[in-house]
């Protein structure tokens, strides 16, 4: 069946871009999956609607979250549609199985007070520092991924125009324009940082590492929790912490849902929609400072 996963894995990669960080969840879903016809003697020739019911139950007792069984199920419905097309099996075992309705939970968000005093924190007189303040001010001026943002090279960033081009999921590209103040700590970085970390070798990449190469979204991590810290902000600081905060701010300050769905990548503005609450609450304000009777 590895065989069958790897092949499938390319596929997804080649024809349909998908994101690396997707393609090793869909791997780590179908292995669990492997080792449950394992554990059954079942070829995969043999799997049933029942079997995969069963599967998902197995997901559920070990607690695992009901986004990330819902996650299996779609990695199992690609993985035998992918095997009937290859005419290695007739049928989807999947095709009426319906996955579990993962709960909706309102992302958690920096306030604006918070924002600033993170971005205070990196140390302006160090070459990293400097690299830092013009990462997590471009983190939160765009609201990009974090494997965007590593992925970003020089000449992503367009100065006289004041936007940053980068490449989302589904290798989609699009823009997103960057503020005054990102544009600033980006200028400063390249002017006085970038050419130092290099010591003398050559890069494309934008942000780098200590060694001159490209950053590592767990390099990246490691940075904004300290920084986290350092601001003594209570929640864990995770990169899409930012994202959510950045999508929080612009729909507080009168942004559409639509703009903010672009500058974020969705491909669905109904994944946008878990910031309406912030609308609902903006439109409450505005009814309840200018209706007569409010």
């Amino acid at each position: 069946m590895e065989s069958r996963i790897s092949s499938f894995i390319s596929y997804i990669t080649v024809e349909q871009g998908l994101s690396i960080n997707t393609q090793s969840a869909y791997r780590r879903d179908l292995r669990q999956f492997a080792q449950f016809l394992s554990g059954r003697h079942l070829a995969l020739e043999q799997v049933t609607r029942d079997h995969i019911l069963e599967f998902l139950l197995e997901l559920q007792r070990r607690n695992l979250s009901s986004r990330s069984i819902a996650r299996a199920l779609v990695a199992l419905r690609c993985f035998f549609q992918f095997l009937v097309f290859d005419g290695g099996l007739g049928e989807n075992p999947c095709l009426n199985v319906e996955g579990p309705k993962a709960a909706k939970t309102l992302p958690k968000v920096l306030s604006i007070s918070q924002v600033d005093v993170l971005l205070e924190q990196p140390n302006l007189s160090s070459v990293y520092g400097l690299r830092d303040k013009a990462m997590l001010e471009v983190l939160y001026a765009t609201g990009l991924r974090v494997s965007e943002l590593i992925s970003l090279e020089v000449q992503a960033v367009n100065s006289g125009l004041g936007y940053v081009s980068c490449v989302g999921k589904g290798a989609k590209a699009r823009v997103v324009p960057l503020g005054r103040s990102a544009l600033a700590a980006v200028e400063v970085y390249l002017r006085k940082s970038r050419l130092t970390i290099l010591r003398g070798k050559s890069s494309n990449w934008l942000f780098l590492n200590r060694n001159g190469g490209k950053l590592t979204r767990q390099g990246f991590w490691r940075i904004i929790a300290r920084y986290g810290r350092k601001a003594q902000i209570e929640i864990p600081l995770k990169p899409h912490l930012l994202r959510h905060s950045f999508a929080t701010h612009l729909l507080q300050r009168g942004a559409d849902l639509r703009s903010v769905q672009v500058m974020l990548g969705h491909a669905n503005i109904s994944t946008t929609q878990i910031y309406t609450h912030i609308l609902k609450e903006r439109l409450r304000g505005i009814y309840e400072q200018h209706h007569p009777r409010s």
